[in-house]
């Protein structure tokens, strides 16, 4: 009788472990479902953050391009210190540069300024101050040019230029409330 106690206990312990085995089997499942379902949250949210990461790298370099186009342009707020500019480059080449019109288009979508100048000095100083305007970062072309010797001899450049431009805003104006709209002004 011995051994069919020893035998019914060995079957009870048994099934206790083969049932504690599979409750366990079970519940290391159902965590491991859970954990791969963590696992896919987490490389979601990883590569959200890799593509938010990526946009605002795409949005530093897109706003540095900005920068350096709207440079190319000149905003109607600062076309006095453009017209310095223009003189200050005649100046350092030896020649001067008188401003006869100053315009702005009325154009909403390509805004323009339209400038007359007159640039003044010796032939070679001339063509240089030209090329220097030219040749400026600027959206800027050369619409009329005319080359003449003035009574003294000396040459003079008459050329119309059109700028690109942007629209005056009471936020960018560099030089203040007085030039922020641009009509047309003369000068002798």
């Amino acid at each position: 009788m011995k051994s069919i106690t020893s035998f019914v206990i060995s079957i009870t312990l048994l099934a206790i472990a083969l049932t504690g085995y599979v409750s366990f089997r079970n519940v290391v499942a159902d965590k491991s479902v859970a954990i791969a379902f963590l696992a896919g949250e987490i490389q979601q949210r990883s590569d959200a953050t890799s593509r938010i990461a990526a946009a605002r790298s795409a949005l530093v370099e897109l706003a540095g391009n900005e920068v350096a186009v709207q440079n190319y342009f000149v905003p109607q707020a600062s076309v006095v210190s453009f017209i310095n500019d223009l003189q200050d480059r005649g100046s350092v080449l030896g020649t001067t540069v008188d401003i006869a019109s100053v315009a702005a288009t009325s154009d909403k979508q390509h805004p323009m300024l339209r400038l007359a100048i007159n640039i003044h000095g010796t032939f070679d100083a001339v063509m240089r101050t030209l090329g220097s305007i030219e040749y400026a970062p600027y959206d800027l072309s050369i619409t009329r040019l005319s080359l003449n010797l003035d009574a003294e001899g000396a040459w003079v450049a008459s050329a119309d230029l059109s700028v690109g431009s942007t629209l005056a805003s009471p936020d960018t104006s560099r030089d203040g409330p007085a030039s922020a709209s641009v009509a047309s002004t003369t000068s002798s």
